[in-house]
């Protein structure tokens, strides 16, 4: 069945990372995160700026600071409908109050953090089965940054260092919260040379398509196959279908995994990948003549 709702995807916000990076950092200038992405989730809304928001920090360590941040930052662009929902455990996912409070919203969005505190405290919950009803069946925005954008599939890389990433057993997989499935996706990648570990999730399970999200970056998916790509980065996509060939299965553990011809695309802003067909369109932008 074709979603109703839309999914947006984002590797991280500017410079510092995502808001709730181990640093505790946060980005002094929002820039292209605040006056491009997220002015795209306000704008795919059918509400627009009327929109309700509900911004669920659970994977942040710093959630008062990251949600105070959100809110000045939507304030920015008009949109001034919106709440926090800092939910730290099962029973709050459970929780009445927090599960009408999602119910009525028209975007919700995961900020960065741990995406296995997501994965942990939301599976099977209430209001994890409400946003899979609504995502379903309603006009929803679903955004994620970093670790949301990483819980948002239904295959989750959670742990595994960029160095190490191709040897067997240092990129761990769990489940996500499964809005779109077919897919496995990282953040951060470009910044942080996380080839490795997409390649390694790539290559145990090649029916999957890889996504590598760099920074100012993310993803627009409408109908759960058409993925345009946003924002000021790249896009990595690593595609296993036709793997000829990997030692996964015959290595000890820590040892370096071999793999043979896997295919890679790069997207930029504009550019649509196809996830029923496989196809990448490029955008080519009109040249701008100089003198």
């Amino acid at each position: 069945m074709t979603p109703k709702g839309k999914l947006i995807i984002i590797g991280g916000a500017i410079n510092t990372g995502s808001f709730t990076e181990t640093t505790f950092g946060l980005p002094q200038n929002m820039n292209f995160f605040e006056r491009g992405i997220l002015k795209r989730i306000t704008t795919e809304s059918s509400k627009n700026t009327a929109s309700r928001f509900e911004i669920i920090t659970t994977a942040s360590l710093i959630p008062e600071k990251v949600g105070e941040e959100y809110v000045k930052a939507f304030a920015q662009l008009d949109v001034h409908d919106v709440g926090v929902l800092n939910i730290c455990s099962r029973e709050q996912a459970n929780a009445l109050e927090n599960s009408e409070r999602v119910k009525a919203a028209d975007v919700i969005i995961f900020t960065g953090g741990d995406q296995l505190r997501l994965s942990s405290i939301f599976g099977g919950t209430a209001i994890h089965q409400i946003l899979l009803e609504k995502y379903a069946h309603e006009p929803i925005v679903i955004a994620g940054t970093s670790a949301g954008a990483a819980a948002s599939s239904k295959n989750m890389i959670y742990q595994g260092s960029s160095k190490d990433a191709l040897l067997k057993g240092e990129v761990k997989i769990t489940g996500g919260l499964g809005f779109i499935d077919g897919v496995i996706v990282d953040t951060h990648f470009v910044q942080r040379g996380r080839i490795g570990r997409l390649l390694y999730a790539t290559a145990s399970n090649p029916g999957i398509l890889g996504i590598g999200l760099g920074e100012d970056t993310g993803l627009y998916i409408s109908g759960g196959n058409t993925m345009e790509a946003i924002g000021s980065g790249m896009v990595i996509l690593v595609d296993g279908r036709n793997m000829a060939d990997t030692n996964l299965t015959d290595v000890e553990m820590g040892q370096p995994v071999s793999i043979s011809n896997m295919t890679v695309h790069t997207m930029s802003d504009g550019d649509v990948y196809d996830l029923a067909t496989h196809k990448l369109t490029i955008h080519h932008p009109k040249s701008i003549s100089i003198g």
